[in-house]
């Protein structure tokens, strides 16, 4: 089953309610089936083709680490009458949610930067679940029993607007970052992408309108990205038309509220191409793989990122550079050894390099931005 992971892999689609479909479970007379409904707190009328989540609670107490299974998921989607029924599903003590496009999605509400920090997949597992507690149901199942459960999905706040260039045209297809603000002042990002997909599931259309929906409620940063292979490589244009996103403004939302008129204006102007090359100081060979990243030089917060492989044989390029001030950071450089000094995808040792950071100016395209790798400092002997 292909699931939208909510943390660092390899995690458990717990609370991601757009997880991927499945076939129903066949009948099991040795375990239980979990039925109900689901309602729309806002018009109290059933959730139609809903998804329900059904995912077995961590163990209380003892000790959290990766040896412990993960919980178990289940799930399905409603009818027209907002009904479900999940067969097959092991006894024990699970907790029940459902999702539909405008209500609340856990996904858009968790703390991933919280959740990246603890030690292990039980863990974010059991804080995952403290985070979202609110808006879970517990179930029991047991073997021969049917439990029914009762649900209800709450309105989700929206926030809309347009993206535009400056000169009045629509920006069309772009996709886009959130920031939600923490209780400690701190901004967490919305949503976790998979395998270069987007957090963000909305994209402006062609008028540039946009909406991005199943938001709780809470303070907002807002990002349009510039196109681009992936979210990690993508310039964000944010509220207030700036680059920086601790620059940018932020909206305020209250539960099932529509906040309009957050329109974001993209420059014409004023960005540039940096390019270069990436080469072994040693014999002046181009580097295989490598992590390149543009760092804005006053607070090291990451303006692009791209990534180095073998076909690109040593040449880089950073696409709608801002103009202004840089260090450009090379890490993770490595390509395969061989005797001629030259890359050799076929054998087995990979010669890695030293990482290297130099400043840039950027005041216009900048070409002949070229890096030359030192190997690592020899390991010290015993």
């Amino acid at each position: 089953m292909a699931c939208r992971w909510l943390w660092v892999a390899p995690a458990v689609c717990l609370l991601a309610g757009g997880c991927g479909k499945k076939k129903p479970n066949k009948p099991d007379p040795t375990k239980g089936v979990v039925t109900g409904i689901v309602i729309c707190a806002d018009t109290g009328k059933p959730a139609r083709f809903a998804q329900v989540t059904l995912t077995a609670a961590p163990p209380e107490g003892g000790k959290l680490d990766d040896s412990m299974p993960l919980p178990a998921l289940e799930s399905a989607t409603t009818d027209l009458d907002g009904r479900f029924r999940i067969e097959a599903v092991k006894p024990g003590q699970y907790y029940a949610f459902a999702t539909l496009e405008g209500y609340l999605d856990p996904q858009l509400g968790l703390d991933f930067t919280h959740l990246k920090d603890l030690a292990n997949d039980t863990l974010r597992s059991r804080d995952a679940i403290e985070q979202w507690k609110d808006h879970l149901t517990e179930v029991a199942v047991a073997v021969h029993r049917t439990s029914d459960v009762s649900l209800e999905i709450e309105r989700a706040a929206e926030i809309d607007g347009t993206v535009s260039y400056d000169d009045g045209s629509p920006a069309i297809g772009m996709h886009f970052q959130l920031f939600r603000k923490t209780a400690k002042d701190s901004w967490t990002p919305a949503g976790l992408p998979l395998l270069d997909s987007w957090s963000i599931h909305a994209t402006s259309d062609s008028h540039g309108r946009y909406a991005v929906t199943n938001l709780a409620a809470g303070e907002y940063r807002v990002c349009a990205l510039l196109p681009s292979d992936s979210e990690d490589t993508a310039l964000p244009v944010c509220l207030g038309n700036t680059f920086r996103r601790k620059k940018s403004e932020s909206v305020k939302v209250q539960a099932g509220d529509t906040v309009t008129g957050e329109d974001i204006v993209i420059p014409l102007t004023g960005l540039h191409e940096v390019s270069g090359n990436v080469s072994a100081l040693s014999d002046g060979h181009p580097v295989g793989h490598a992590t390149l990243r543009l760092l804005y030089a006053d607070d090291r917060e990451k303006a692009l990122e791209i990534q180095l492989d073998d076909d690109d044989g040593g040449s880089y390029s950073f696409d709608y550079v801002p103009e202004g001030s840089y260090i450009l950071q090379v890490s993770a450089a490595q390509d395969a050894e061989n005797s001629g000094g030259q890359a050799d995808p076929a054998a087995k040792t990979p010669r890695h390099y030293a990482d290297k950071e130099i400043p840039v100016q950027v005041a216009g395209d900048v070409d002949d931005m070229n890096v030359s790798l030192n190997g690592p400092p020899p390991a010290k002997a015993n």
